[in-house]
């Protein structure tokens, strides 16, 4: 393998890598939680984790549809 493509090749690999992660942080609501800690200015604890799932529920929950 040439040294040029094997360089591109390991960049591509860690770029993967790194979207792969950030989409795993999202899914698992590491990502929200860190993003709700810095909006409320909040330490990370159990009673800020609660608070956090309360809003995200009523953020995402299903609302009757109309007719």
């Amino acid at each position: 393998m040439k040294p040029g493509l094997r360089e591109r090749a390991m960049k591509q690999m860690l770029n993967f890598a790194r979207i792969f992660l950030a989409a795993m942080r999202e899914i698992f609501d590491e990502a929200p939680y860190a993003r709700y800690l810095q909006r409320t200015q909040t330490a990370s604890s159990p009673q800020a984790y609660a608070a956090f799932r309360r809003e995200h529920e009523h953020r995402h929950a299903r609302r009757p549809r109309c007719c």
